[in-house]
């Protein structure tokens, strides 16, 4: 096929820049870098409840056949969402295929013209693409700075909204959503949280770090996916009965796309059962947190603070960090390097998530790993530079 120049002039773009991405195929490596906080995505018992609760349904279709609002909307949807929204403490919820549609559906739909989303300079690719669809005035704040937000909700024109994660998935630390709340309530706006990858590992059974915080009340929605944690694939949006009317009307990114599929509901079902009767998961999860923590301070690296299942290793420079990523996989592990302009030039990264599954001895291998490189790039340096 005689490809575009353009297309192949792009690509090798960004190839020079050491920015291409590939896909990779590193399920025999020891995991580092999924979402798969508490290995839901491979346990057996969430796969036998799958399966037992698939034998045990009636429902004989394979797919939802069309959009909610077509003739993919079923009893199941409806039990689901209110099951899902009672766990939550949240007075209603609407399912949507993905986080990154949940996202878009939300704040491309909820502020219109003469309106204005701010929003954290942090937050996921799919919040900020639906604030780009929005018609609202956006503006962004400085991360956790409070005073910045501030600064920028004086400007804020028309019914204002606050767009933060709860968890934030490059960098790992907590949005500080107490303050936020009160600021939010001192200017009238209302806020927003992505509690992508804190679903599952903070709070009550893993009901996120609002529920943690007890702000339930106090937060216009919040969005909780169910491809992380969880295991599974979906989201949901929280919030009150008429927010849940308001994008059954608006969101496009719900309006115009075929329903879930009556398996994937009953997988999300059954996760969620599971999440309610496995404590002692998430509390092995928070163990190895812990020691992690303790233990990863011995590298030559800078190392950002964490208290989160995410860990970010600074490797400045591209290059440098793949290189780090691809020694870490001829030894056996896999994390994930984060090239700019995903993280801001000079702040690349390894990635490494951790999981309840991991063990305190793949972390004392792969910690001694990223040592021994660092010790092996600084050797290297000093010869280059003559020392």
């Amino acid at each position: 096929m005689n490809d575009p120049q353009f297309l192949r002039d792009r690509l090798e773009e960004r190839r020079l820049e050491n920015r291409l991405r590939t896909l990779e195929k590193n399920s025999h490596l020891i995991d580092f870098a999924s979402n798969d906080y508490l290995g839901f995505a491979q346990s057996p018992r969430l796969r036998e409840k799958i399966q037992k609760k698939l034998a045990q349904t009636s429902q004989s279709s394979a797919g939802a056949t069309g959009s909610r609002l077509i003739s993919g909307n079923s009893a199941q949807f409806e039990a689901l969402e209110a099951k899902i929204a009672r766990f939550h403490q949240a007075e209603a919820g609407l399912i949507f295929n993905s986080g990154y549609q949940a996202n878009l559906g939300l704040l491309a739909s909820i502020a219109q013209k003469g309106d204005t989303i701010i929003s954290d300079e942090l937050i996921h690719a799919s919040m900020i693409d639906g604030i780009r669809l929005s018609y609202a005035n956006r503006l962004r704040f400085r991360h956790n700075d409070l005073q910045d937000l501030e600064d920028k909700l004086k400007q804020a024109k028309g019914n204002t909204f606050i767009a933060v994660e709860s968890v934030y998935s490059m960098d790992g630390d907590l949005a500080l959503l107490t303050q936020i709340v009160r600021l939010g309530q001192k200017y009238g706006a209302h806020v927003i949280v992505d509690e992508a990858h804190a679903t599952g590992v903070f709070g009550k059974q893993g009901s996120g770090l609002v529920c943690a915080l007890g702000l339930e009340d106090q937060v216009f929605a919040r969005m909780h996916t169910f491809g992380k944690a969880l295991g599974c694939h979906g989201a949901i949006v929280l919030g009150s009965e008429a927010l849940k009317q308001y994008l059954i009307n608006f969101a496009r990114a719900f309006i115009y796309t075929t329903a879930l599929p009556p398996h994937a509901l009953v997988a999300i079902e059954c996760a969620y059962e599971l999440l309610a009767d496995n404590k002692s998961t998430q509390i092995q999860l928070w163990s190895l947190i812990d020691y992690f923590g303790e233990k990863i301070r011995s590298v030559g690296y800078e190392v950002l603070e964490s208290d989160s299942a995410i860990q970010g290793v600074i490797v400045p420079d591209n290059a440098q960090v793949k290189y780090l990523s691809a020694y870490l996989a001829k030894k056996g592990f896999y994390s994930k390097a984060i090239l700019s302009p995903t993280v801001s030039k000079g702040k690349e990264r390894l990635r490494i998530c951790l999981h309840a599954f991991n063990t305190h001895t793949e972390i004392d291998d792969l910690i001694a790993c990223i040592s021994h490189h660092q010790k092996i790039h600084a050797s290297v340096l000093d010869v280059l530079m003559g020392e």
